[in-house]
């Protein structure tokens, strides 16, 4: 992995706990995980099949894996604003790895920002089923 391309998992999971300090409620956070979301790149419609959809989620979600055990990329979408921007937290912090590394990074950012604390429970198994696949996918690469 190229650092000055990409912070390390630590790295980005710090960084985000940085900018959710920023936001003095979740009225605020929430806005900033839609704005996340809708910054999300453009997801392939012919992505959007059975293959890679993730179950668990009460709104649409789609995973795709690239690459292989020494550098994996993840595509995804969502048809949900903030699951849009969940997902982007999730993709700067596995996204572009490698599979080892991705099945042994934490999700420490979820708890650090209060995330579990101010998700509905469908939103919360929801996540729990999209870093289940994505490390899935990273153990079967490995």
């Amino acid at each position: 992995m190229n650092e000055t391309t990409s912070p390390s998992t630590e790295q980005a999971q710090q960084d985000i706990a940085e900018e959710f300090a920023l936001f003095g409620d979740w009225s605020e956070r929430y806005q900033y995980l839609i704005d996340l979301g809708k910054r999300l790149p453009p997801f392939p419609e012919a992505c959007k099949v059975e293959a890679y959809r993730v179950h668990g989620c009460q709104s649409m979600v789609w995973l795709v894996p690239s690459g292989d055990a020494g550098n994996m990329h993840f595509e995804a979408t969502s048809d949900s604003a903030i699951v849009s921007g969940l997902l982007a937290l999730l993709l700067r912090v596995y996204s572009d790895r490698p599979a080892r590394e991705i099945v042994a990074t934490e999700p420490q950012f979820i708890a650090t920002i209060g995330l579990a604390k101010h998700l509905s429970p469908t939103r919360s198994n929801g996540l729990a089923a999209t870093l289940a696949r994505l490390k899935e996918y990273a153990a079967t690469a490995a």
